[in-house]
């Protein structure tokens, strides 16, 4: 379906690019979920118009280099529920991008190069097979939310304290067997996931978090202090364990 700079050809059973794609010069949202896309050809990187790129729901096995040249991508793409192993270095062109959302897929690194999409406001890499993080994440000091459910992590990149815009992180379901020193002094960080961690102990310091709002540390077995809860629930933050 078309609509005016859109095409919206979500659901339609495909395995390839329409034709018309490359017909529409202005293009600018290319909606293409929940098909049977395997791949996509180099000629993607041609559609410099396009700022948002949803390909989620397919069979992507890979992704090509192209698609770092989509300069024009400031608000969505998304490459969830896919079955990529990797994704191009090349995304880090994507500096004005916005969304990124490459969960449900079997990533087990992502490039270096992810510090230069400095743009970003929201990651989303859940359910990958990641054992850490690019230590380039420092440099996203525009991010706020970062979604990190049910990987193999088991520490956060030094790095992280300088997320100082961070307000959402979670980590749950991963192999964290303390709580990343990274976080510490975060100042507008205010939700903290850590379910179903294997933590070992809790630090004093997260009382210390100014925004914090919600600590999630269900299904961890890590002893609460009494200190530590009073610290955070005398001033509203809400402590779920």
């Amino acid at each position: 379906m078309t609509v005016g700079s859109v095409l919206n050809y979500w659901h339609s059973g495909l395995d390839a690019i329409p034709d018309e794609v490359w017909r529409h010069p202005r293009l600018e949202t290319l909606l293409l979920p929940d098909n049977a896309l395997t791949g996509l050809p180099g000629r993607i990187g041609t559609l410099t118009r396009v700022h948002t790129l949803d390909l989620g729901h397919n069979k992507l096995r890979t992704v090509p280099d192209e698609l770092g040249d989509l300069t024009a991508l400031s608000r969505f793409l998304y490459l969830h529920d896919n079955d990529l192993t990797e994704v191009p270095a090349t995304l880090g062109r994507l500096t004005r991008l916005a969304y990124l959302n490459v969960g449900e897929n079997r990533l087990t690194t992502l490039p270096e190069t992810l510090g230069d999409m400095t743009g970003l406001l929201e990651l989303r890499a859940q359910h990958n097979e990641l054992k850490q993080l690019p230590g380039t994440v420092g440099s996203l000091t525009a991010l706020r939310e970062l979604w990190l459910r049910g990987n193999r992590l088991t520490d956060l990149p030094v790095g992280v304290r300088h997320l100082t815009d961070l307000r959402e992180l979670e980590l749950r379901e991963n192999a964290l067997t303390a709580v990343p020193e990274a976080l510490r002094g975060l100042p507008r960080l205010r939700r903290l996931d850590l379910r179903a961690n294997p933590l070992a102990a809790l630090p004093d310091w997260l009382a210390e978090l100014p925004a914090l709002e919600k600590l999630d540390l269900r299904w961890t077995d890590a002893p609460v202090g009494r200190s530590l809860l009073d610290g955070l629930e005398s001033r509203g933050c809400v402590v779920l364990h």
